[in-house]
């Protein structure tokens, strides 16, 4: 994967990630970035009252006019450079013996590296895996998750569902339980934040649609369309589409923001079934409880409405 900065966007993920008690690896995966990217965005942008996405973006931007553009690789600095890897120095370390006084990418020693080694050199011997190929760590051009056919993402949906004007748009996700066993599809209805849940022993796609129609069937004429994430258990989203007469639309990878107010109330239930909660051990009647609690609760955007009241009194 091509080196990229963080984009304010990316900044916003990694706060909301964090608001839900994320860890740095699973938001590095989330957003397909190395887990070091996160932890040295949390190191030089974290304040005194935490990580805030505007600061952060702040910050860095000072950073960026403030330092040096352009580090000439002179052969001064690459005599520092060799004497360091026939120290047997990795590039990471030299790069940040380095970083007090200049700016010098690991990347660009191990191409230094390569490109000495063409010319009959020796010093890619110094390297700890000096005979095997090097990959970047950053990740694969490829979808980890697979393929799924016929998706329309959501640049084709209406605009209209942005506006959050008329019930019938959802956004869908599930959570997981411990070691991946079991899972809660969470649905929410983007007007009245009205919420729908449903526990599935996997999150094979067969049994996660069978979830998702059973829950929405009985609401079937509130449901115009379904916005959901791009796991695999959404697969079969023709079938949910075909099942409810409604149209499903995909994120885009990486982009959870995308569906923002899913992931709010991902977070809302996850104060009742915790990070590594064992799914196995709670019970519909547990899922359904929590259901009815989110949509009796009263919220301040809605007017300290409940969800129930706005849901079923709005069109």
């Amino acid at each position: 994967m091509k080196y990229c900065q963080l984009t304010p966007n990316k900044r916003f993920a990694i706060y909301l990630f964090l608001q839900q008690n994320y860890s740095l690896t699973e938001i590095a995966k989330s957003l397909n970035r190395h887990k070091s990217t996160i932890s040295r965005e949390m190191k030089r942008n974290t304040g005194g009252r935490g990580y805030r996405y505007k600061q952060a973006d702040q910050w860095a931007e000072s950073r960026r006019i403030n330092a040096k553009k352009h580090i000439k690789f002179n052969p001064e600095l690459k005599s520092i450079v060799i004497k360091c890897l026939k120290d047997d120095w990795s590039p990471e370390q030299i790069s940040a013996y380095l970083s007090e006084r200049m700016s010098l990418s690991h990347e660009t020693i191990y191409k230094f590296v390569k490109h000495d080694r063409i010319y009959g050199g020796t010093l890619y011997k110094h390297l700890r895996q000096s005979n095997r190929r090097r990959r970047k760590k950053y990740g694969s051009g490829s979808n980890a998750k697979g393929t799924i056919k016929n998706r329309v993402f959501i640049k084709d949906r209406p605009k209209s569902v942005e506006k959050r004007n008329r019930i019938g748009h959802w956004e869908g996700e599930t959570i997981v339980g411990k070691n991946h066993k079991g899972s809660i599809v969470t649905l929410v209805e983007r007007k009245s934040l009205y919420v729908k849940l449903v526990l599935c022993k996997d999150r094979t796609s067969k049994i996660v649609t069978k979830g998702i129609n059973k829950i929405l069937k009985n609401v079937s004429d509130k449901v115009t369309t379904i916005t959901v994430y791009n796991g695999k258990e959404f697969s079969s989203h023709q079938e949910i589409s075909k099942s409810l007469d409604a149209k499903v639309y995909f994120a885009d990878p990486y982009s959870f923001w995308q569906r923002g107010i899913n992931e709010s109330i991902n977070g809302l239930v996850r104060q009742y079934f915790p990070k590594g909660s064992d799914f196995s051990k709670i019970t519909k009647k547990d899922v359904e409880k929590v259901e009815r609690k989110l949509n009796n609760r009263p919220r301040k955007t809605l007017g300290f409405k409940t969800l129930n009241e706005v849901f079923w009194c709005s069109s």
